[in-house]
């Protein structure tokens, strides 16, 4: 389903979003790609990566991440994507980018990496992992193939507590996001927690980064908010691009279900929002997590 769903999406995430498809806190006076590449160093950052550094990104997309971390932190990076478009998209922008030396993409499961044990000195994931269907089974693999004593980072989808299961709004919000962005459940920020301990990991820290934001994190989908730069995402720049594909679908320039695949990103961009609002989901709850130098650590 994930991997339909991103053949679909992939042109639109791109066309709106750039190379980059992730959320970021957001500074006043700070532009959204800004808040983007800075939201990408803290994470290098936080890693402690350094020349000559061999990176894992699960969950890569099409490389905006990727090829934005090894340029500030001169390491090599290699990209683990399901998806085979979204992989050749992202080798021709690594060439356009002159990183196609130091970056990779392989194409595979993140639930079942074709890499050897202790392969990497680091590895990150960025608002990606929230697709696998069981997050012990990834953070044991992300555990597997990473380094002993060296990091693994993430910025995970989640349910705040302040979600109430019981509530039937929160319900709507959630399975609004779930449908519209291809998830299966979303986790509880514990639940990773919890799962990331089950698998072997140290805490070294964590915190919802949605807190305390200058700027909400979904301003660029509020349709209240008008940005010039960021037009394409505001009420009057979705209509026009909704009547373009619905004339590009029409006389065959568009494929056959891209009205559809815009309508429910629509509906996904309304339950972020929504869920935003709330406090009850957020796109970036940060950790940052060890593998022991021994299992006896």
């Amino acid at each position: 389903m994930v991997n339909k769903y991103y053949d679909l999406v992939t042109s639109f995430y791109e066309f709106g979003w750039g190379e980059s498809f992730h959320f970021a806190p957001r500074w006043n006076g700070e532009s959204l790609k800004e808040s983007i590449k800075r939201h990408e160093h803290f994470l290098a950052l936080q890693l402690g990566l350094k020349p000559g550094h061999k990176v894992l990104d699960v969950g890569c997309g099409i490389g905006g991440p990727l090829r934005e971390i090894a340029r500030f932190s001169s390491t090599s990076v290699t990209g683990i994507n399901n998806n085979e478009y979204q992989i050749t998209r992202g080798k021709e922008l690594n060439r356009i980018a002159g990183v196609e030396k130091t970056c990779n993409f392989v194409k595979a499961d993140f639930m079942k990496m074709p890499f050897p044990d202790s392969a990497f000195d680091a590895v990150y994931a960025i608002e990606a992992t929230c697709h696998a269907p069981d997050a012990y089974g990834c953070y044991k693999e992300i555990y597997r193939v990473l380094k002993p004593g060296q990091y693994f980072a993430a910025y995970e989808w989640c349910m705040t507590d302040s979600f109430d299961p019981n509530n039937s709004e929160h319900q709507k919000i959630k399975a609004e996001i779930e449908i519209g962005d291809g998830l299966p459940d979303i986790r509880l920020t514990g639940q990773c927690l919890e799962a990331l301990k089950e698998a072997g990991f140290e805490i070294i820290w964590e915190k919802d980064l949605a807190v305390g934001s200058p700027l909400p994190w979904y301003l660029p989908l509020d349709t209240s908010h008008f940005s010039l730069s960021s037009f394409r995402l505001t009420s009057v720049g979705r209509f026009i691009t909704r009547n373009m594909v619905k004339a590009l679908e029409f006389v065959g320039l568009a494929p056959k279900g891209s009205q559809r695949v815009q309508d429910f990103l629509e509906k996904a961009a309304e339950g972020l929002v929504e869920g935003g609002r709330k406090e009850i989901f957020t796109p970036m709850y940060f950790f940052l997590a060890r593998k022991p130098l021994s299992e006896s650590q």
